[in-house]
């Protein structure tokens, strides 16, 4: 059992490389908040259903710490708007490895700072000099995509330092969802009941946004059936197992665990006609894998 949530971590990092590869494709055409509404309707609608059905006493409970579910629902419509600008302007593993990475640079900031929503902040020297791998790695990439050299064809300037922007708000915003879904889980909430309100205001927010007529880039009905057919599973399904498994592992091992995921998408946005091969690109990619790798058995080794 102790298995089952990292377990469920891995899962989802290698399904986010299908989601990002195919997003990053999508986002040429279609507008982002026409992508989220698609997407996290379903989603929001899905599981609302499942909590009622599954655990209507934890919905319930729900109200009683109101300000953590509103608080999380903020921080997960920033991290989510702000990642789909990333992923429309920069290159899918770049992105991925940029915003997990801030994971748990994030955790390890806010223990700094003596948050308690991270939990305890013990850290070994090795862990510690991995940390700062990770930071110098995430200033690399960044210099990487600044000079044009990260693989994406259709790079501007402009687009990237926004994409750049955005991601540091991503990637910040999403760590704090995770801890405040987790202070949910600790208080004895399911994660179906978590899931069931987690995506509120990001659907609220996208509806409003498309309100003022703005363009789709989708066709008609059959357009937006296929889009919800494809991105809402490939969205849903995998942070299900994250919510899952983050309730079964402490924080940092998670966010540590989500970091591999740059790997598997540089492996598949190879296919995408728009990315060529950028060897600054991958050691960027693996030099992060093997600090968030090497922080992990740092902690697992630290606590022996």
């Amino acid at each position: 059992m102790s298995l089952l949530g990292p377990g469920l971590i891995l899962a989802f990092v290698v399904s986010q490389a299908l989601r990002d590869v195919y997003l990053a494709h999508v986002f040429r055409s279609v507008d982002v908040f026409a992508t989220i509404v698609a997407a996290f309707l379903p989603m929001a609608l899905a599981f609302g259903a499942l909590g009622l059905w599954r655990d209507r006493a934890g919905m319930a409970r729900l109200r009683q710490h109101w300000r953590v579910v509103a608080a999380m629902n903020v921080t997960t419509a920033l991290a989510w708007t702000s990642y789909f600008f990333g992923l429309k302007a920069i290159q899918p593993s770049v992105v991925n490895a940029l915003h997990s990475g801030l994971g748990p640079l994030t955790v390890v900031a806010l223990g700094l700072a003596g948050f308690k929503i991270a939990g305890p902040q013990n850290w070994n020297r090795v862990e510690s000099l991995c940390y700062a791998g990770l930071a110098a790695t995430l200033g690399f990439l960044w210099l990487v995509v600044l000079d044009g050299r990260s693989g994406r064809l259709d790079f501007t300037v402009g687009d990237a330092v926004f994409g750049l922007c955005a991601l540091i708000v991503s990637g910040v915003s999403i760590t704090l969802s995770h801890l405040l879904a987790k202070r949910l889980n600790d208080l004895g909430l399911s994660a179906n009941a978590v899931t069931a309100v987690r995506y509120l205001l990001i659907v609220a927010m996208a509806l409003g946004a498309l309100s003022g007529g703005r363009a789709t880039g989708l066709a008609g009905p059959w357009d937006w059936a296929w889009l919800a057919l494809v991105a809402a599973p490939l969205i849903a399904l995998p942070l299900y197992a994250l919510q899952v498994g983050i309730s079964l592992t402490p924080a940092l091992t998670a966010q540590v665990l989500r970091a591999l995921g740059p790997v598997a998408v540089f492996a598949l946005e190879l296919v995408d006609p728009k990315i060529d091969w950028s060897t600054p690109a991958l050691l960027g990619v693996v030099l992060y894998s093997a600090f968030a790798l090497g922080a992990g058995a740092a902690r697992g080794v630290g606590k022996r």
